[in-house]
């Protein structure tokens, strides 16, 4: 599976990476061309890693923050706005004629989402009953019961430690999945 870094994510690295190199170039080069280094410049030196170091933990904290604070997690639960509560009630009172045409098999193939849910590496850190599944980085599924349109969301854009699959896998393995959890989990 190929590494999918967020933009803070990729900050935070080029920050560490910053840092390194100047640890790497003082313990390797300056000191071997230089043997009495820092000698008087000693000052300098010992400003430049505190900045450095301060510019990685401020890194840290920013970054870390906005980062988390824009990543979905299953099985949280959100509260509606007003436009939506308006949007449910509008819709609630209206009457129109539907189909049951649109059902969880339709959106994706509950059985071809279990083998995405084995071969992707979901089991290795979710616990799944139903899949034989016992990892414990992720939520346990069987507690957590998302629904449909959660699963399609965190496995499509990742978060809260989970990457994303948008990449890795098709739109339809991916509501294949969706199915597959949303009506196994917990059972």
């Amino acid at each position: 599976m190929p590494l999918a870094l967020t933009g803070y994510e990729i900050g935070l690295l080029a920050v560490a990476a910053v840092f390194i190199v100047f640890a790497l170039i003082v313990a390797v080069v300056v000191s071997r061309a230089r043997p009495d280094f820092p000698g008087k410049r000693l000052g300098v030196f010992l400003a430049i890693a505190i900045g450095l170091f301060l510019a990685q933990m401020t890194a840290v904290f920013l970054l870390a923050e906005k980062g988390e604070a824009d990543e979905p997690v299953v099985g949280e639960e959100t509260q509606p706005t007003e436009t939506e509560t308006t949007a449910t009630e509008t819709t609630e009172t209206e009457t129109t004629e539907t189909t049951p045409t649109e059902t969880t098999e339709a959106r994706g193939d509950a059985v071809a989402g279990k083998a995405v849910f084995t071969s992707a590496g979901c089991a290795s850190c979710h616990t799944m009953a139903d899949a034989g599944a016992s990892g414990t980085v992720g939520p346990n599924l069987d507690a957590v019961k998302p629904s449909y349109d959660k699963v399609v969301v965190q496995v499509t854009n990742g978060g809260g430690g989970m990457p994303p699959f948008k990449g890795t896998l098709s739109e339809q393995q991916i509501q294949d999945v969706a199915a597959y959890v949303s009506s196994a989990a917990g059972s």
